[in-house]
């Protein structure tokens, strides 16, 4: 009977969507769900929820639910983390502190200056999560859910031996877009994806041995409503030949070409971005609205009167567990070492490509070369996320200011001297959330001296 464990399970909803996928396979519907929070109101909601769950499904299952980690941990055989570091109280000055800089986000959770800082407060937790898993329960598979997932994955990664991956729906969530714009089945879309979290390219895409490729071009141009549903990406599309995964709101981020002018970010940013409008900040706002309402919408999912709908959705994580718990094979796309997987990218790197799983464990698939023009791109951010994985795991501030530099978006915007002074004031508000840079001494006057460096002090200085 597997230990399957839910760290953050106090994100009740995708908690709950996670444990009912995990009932819908036979050999993993006796298993016991354990469930873990920080925060006791909330992992109370999560077993009730949990507990309806089961009786309904009518799955011999246990459920558990514990506030110390160990004990979670302690005998597990698939680990799911749903983690997030500090509240949006917390949260918002990643997105309002460049904003003041002139770098308006509309997502702000995976890359530049919000996404590296988010990962600085967050890489210390989970690599803590990692090594207890290394001490309690060394043959476990930690799945990941938490943004930001390459630079997170790959802290743990070169830190520990757990074995680890990072899970998103972006591959199968815009595969299945894009069938409905080619009006083919979704089952019967045939592809081959890889690149980055949410910087992946859908290499080949086909539907009985036929290429769609040319089908999509004509899709993007001929008909308003495809182009108009994701703007930014189908512009990508159009210049770069290959489909990128993740929404317009967050790929709008991740480049030089569409959020640098107000103009701009009204044109291509504002209106057609798919599954959230572009306005400034709006995950956050999103998040902020969720924990002034979670209570209703926990009360609300345990006093339904209505049966659970109990159908598997389209998450990989509960057939990844199917398999590595004894059954068969399971193919998905998952964020690894890049060991030669994708050779133009950093060594090491994190990237997403085509993974396979079975009882012994997680085996990538190589992919080769990217196209010529999804390189330079791809290349940039991989070297940029490396710089700040590398600067958090140190606690080397200068590498955290070199990783922001090279971002696109706020390279596109400010000069290295701005971008001094914009990471020394998010280490400044962030300062009691990073404890490995507690001796780092943010310099004021970056933009006016040109070159202020970032101090690091000793603690008896």
């Amino acid at each position: 009977m597997p230990r399957i464990v839910f760290v953050g399970a106090g994100s009740l909803e995708f908690t709950f969507r996670l444990a009912r996928d995990v009932l819908t396979y036979p050999r993993l519907r006796e298993a016991t769900l354990v469930l873990h929070d920080i925060d006791a109101e909330r992992l109370e909601f999560a077993r009730r929820a949990v507990t309806r769950l089961i009786s309904e499904s009518g799955a011999p299952a246990r459920v558990e639910a514990t506030l110390s980690r160990q004990t979670a941990l302690e005998g597990a055989d698939a680990v799911l983390c749903t983690i997030l570091v500090g509240s949006t109280e917390v949260w918002r000055h990643d997105i309002e502190v460049p904003k003041r800089f002139g770098i308006d986000l509309n997502v702000g959770d995976t890359r530049g200056p919000a996404g590296i800082f988010r990962a600085l407060r967050t890489i210390p937790v989970l690599v803590d999560i990692a090594r207890d898993l290394e001490r309690l329960s060394p043959r476990a598979l930690l799945l990941n859910y938490t943004n930001p997932m390459s630079m997170l994955c790959a802290a743990v990664q070169r830190s520990t031996k757990v074995l680890c991956t990072g899970l998103c729906h972006s591959v199968q969530g815009t595969a299945a877009m894009l069938a409905r714009w080619l009006g083919v089945p979704y089952a019967e879309l045939t592809y081959r994806c890889a690149g980055l979290n949410h910087l992946a390219w859908f290499l080949e895409l086909s539907h009985a041995g036929r290429d769609q490729y040319p089908a999509l071009t004509e899709a993007v141009l001929s008909r308003p409503e495809v182009y108009a549903e994701e703007m930014v990406r189908n512009e990508l599309f159009l210049a770069l030949g290959r489909y990128v995964t993740e929404s317009s709101g967050h790929n709008s981020e991740y480049n030089w070409w569409f959020r640098k002018r107000p103009e701009l970010v009204e044109r291509y940013c504002t209106h057609g971005t798919g599954w959230n409008p572009g306005e400034h900040a709006y995950i956050l706002s999103q998040y902020q609205r969720t924990e002034k309402t979670w209570r209703d919408t926990a009360k609300a999912l345990l006093d339904d009167p209505q049966p659970l709908d109990l159908a598997r959705g389209g998450e990989y994580a509960a057939g990844i567990i199917e398999a590595f718990c004894g059954g068969a094979p399971y193919r998905f796309n998952g964020n690894v070492p890049n060991h030669g997987l994708l050779p133009e990218l950093p060594a090491g790197a994190c990237v997403e490509v085509p993974v396979v799983v079975d009882r012994d464990g997680l085996h990538p698939i190589q992919v080769g070369r990217l196209p010529a023009a999804c390189l330079p791109l791809t290349a940039l951010t991989a070297q940029s996320e490396d710089l700040a994985v590398e600067g958090a795991l140190t606690g080397k501030p200068e590498l955290i200011f070199q990783a922001v530099a090279y971002d696109p978006l706020t390279a596109a915007v400010l000069s290295l001297a701005e971008i001094r002074d914009l990471v020394n004031a998010l280490f400044e508000v962030h300062r009691s959330h990073l404890p490995q840079f507690q001796h780092c001494r943010a310099e004021p006057g970056g933009s006016t001296r040109g070159r202020a460096p970032l101090a690091v002090t000793t603690p008896d200085e």
